[in-house]
């Protein structure tokens, strides 16, 4: 995988993709945005690729959209070209088949930070910072925002964010649910790594529909929600990977899935 603006490495079952315009904190242009497209592509391709970790190179996640880009006054077109690449991006990241990680530290930002909120969880360093910082440019969230925020934090909280447009510490990240983990920023990568071994070594077939039934189930009835486990269940049942678990079950072993 040769780009522009990312950096990629396989190790065992883990793929880390990291953002890598540390000059801009991270900021995600156009190309960045095409090129996470393309990278989740190749990475869905590999099958040996049961985890991916996304982070961002120089001490940040990333600050967001690239405001040097933005000129004032530029028109709609513009703005919805930059929004609908940003769209595709975040769509592909939570409908993602493999659990993600976000591995923050410094600031995740603006898009940065919504772009961070639909992985599947996030290990924070305790010197990330959070924010949704649109309106002190004048602009709404992008990036799923508007939906991502208020499913984690609630939606009195999600809108004091949004309305103020404060960046929060990783502390308060934290305590409000908006992240799983915060750990010291030197323990950072060996903790997030730890857990991506950890889900790596579970069942992927069954993450992949765990993941989906979970995403659906954010805006599906009780009774639609049990209709998907009925019917996901009935595939898991007559599956490998529920074979092997039970047979490692009786048998006292681990389950090698």
């Amino acid at each position: 995988m040769g780009y522009q603006t990312l950096l990629f490495d396989k190790s065992g079952a883990v793929g880390t993709l990291t953002l890598n315009r540390p000059d801009a904190r991270n900021a995600l242009d156009l190309v960045m945005r095409r090129e996470l497209l393309g990278a989740l592509d190749e990475i869905e391709a590999d099958p040996a690729v049961r985890v991916v970790v996304l982070t961002g190179a120089g001490g940040h996640f990333s600050a967001g959209g690239d405001v040097k880009t933005m000129k004032p006054g530029s028109g709609a077109a513009e703005g919805r070209e930059r929004v609908a690449a940003l769209n595709r991006l975040i769509v592909r990241l939570v409908e993602f088949p493999r659990p993600v990680i976000a591995m923050v530290d410094g600031f995740a930002v603006g898009a940065g930070c919504n772009l961070a909120l639909c992985c599947d969880l996030i290990v924070a360093s305790d010197r990330a910072r959070f924010g949704e910082v649109f309106a002190k440019i004048g602009l709404v969230p992008d990036g799923g925002g508007s939906w991502l925020l208020p499913r984690l934090v609630g939606m009195a909280r999600a809108k004091e964010l949004i309305f103020t447009a404060d960046i929060i510490d990783a502390a308060e990240a934290g305590r409000i649910g908006l992240v799983n983990r915060v750990v010291p920023a030197a323990e950072l990568a060996v903790v997030t790594r730890a857990l991506a071994e950890r889900i790596a070594q579970g069942p992927p077939k069954t993450l992949a529909m765990a993941k989906h039934m979970v995403n659906r189930a954010a805006t599906s009835n009780l009774a639609e929600a049990l209709d998907v486990e009925a019917y996901s269940q009935a595939i898991a049942i007559s599956g490998d990977e529920h074979r092997e678990g039970l047979a490692a079950f009786f048998e006292k072993r681990p389950a090698k899935f």
